[in-house]
């Protein structure tokens, strides 16, 4: 007589197997008849719009010198939730694009004094930060409202949080015609974007931030050692001094 093997044991189903292979086929159903609203809601959430509080600061950037985002950054100074508007970008025609909204806003007859350029050289999001990040800490601000693009804007948000620690962004992005929630995937503009973004969040958040903490850590560890080993010398002189 042989002995019996798990092998040939008739399978049976206990209920929390049942319970599992139900709730696999409710979210199965669920995302069926709700693929379009999942969509949705993936394509609204690169989309952070919040509304405008007193800031020490308005930063609208680069990218776009006489189009939606100057102007929203334009009209948030001339409502004086802060004190200046801090337009950046990277050169352009031998000069900084942020030179080129001023001259147009105040062809649109803002006051020129509302604004203020940051050169930069660099085109993406991370190098924009980085540069921040320093800007940031040398004017002692500590709240911002963020103007960007519609699409852009909680990639923006995100990257500029991670980079610039101690700021609070508050999102006022700009529309875009090129980007559209509804439907994304229906539009080549929208859903190049929509992919676009995703990725790029992806990557700073998983990526770029992680190599950049660990590289200032390292900077900052490797600036202390020499001092350190200046202390060393120091107090093993005194002690070889000592009688």
């Amino acid at each position: 007589m042989g002995t019996s093997t798990l092998n040939d044991r008739p399978f049976s189903l206990t209920f929390g197997h049942m319970l599992l292979l139900i709730l696999a086929l409710i979210l199965t159903a669920i995302l069926a008849l709700r693929w379009q609203a999942t969509l949705t809601s993936l394509g609204s959430f690169l989309v952070d719009s919040q509304p405008p509080h007193q800031a020490d600061l308005i930063v609208v950037l680069g990218g776009d010198f006489w189009g939606p985002r100057v102007l929203v950054g334009a009209e948030l100074a001339r409502l004086r939730y802060a004190p200046i508007a801090l337009i950046s970008g990277p050169p352009y025609q031998g000069r900084p694009e942020g030179e080129f909204a001023v001259d147009f806003l105040v062809q649109k007859g803002y006051p020129r004094e509302l604004f203020q350029v940051l050169a930069l050289h660099t085109g993406s999001t991370i190098g924009e930060a980085k540069a921040l990040r320093g800007e940031l800490a040398r004017r002692h601000v500590k709240r911002v409202l963020l103007v960007t693009s519609s699409y852009h804007s909680r990639r923006a948000t995100i990257v500029l949080t991670l980079f610039c620690p101690g700021v609070q962004f508050i999102s006022v992005p700009a529309t875009d015609p090129h980007y559209h929630i509804v439907k994304w995937w229906n539009d080549d503009s929208s859903r190049q974007l929509f992919f676009s973004e995703w990725s790029k969040i992806l990557g700073s958040v998983f990526v770029a931030y992680p190599t950049d903490l660990v590289s200032r850590l390292f900077g900052f560890a490797m600036a202390r050692m020499p001092r350190r080993a200046a202390t060393s010398r120091r107090t093993g002189a005194a002690v070889l001094s000592e009688p």
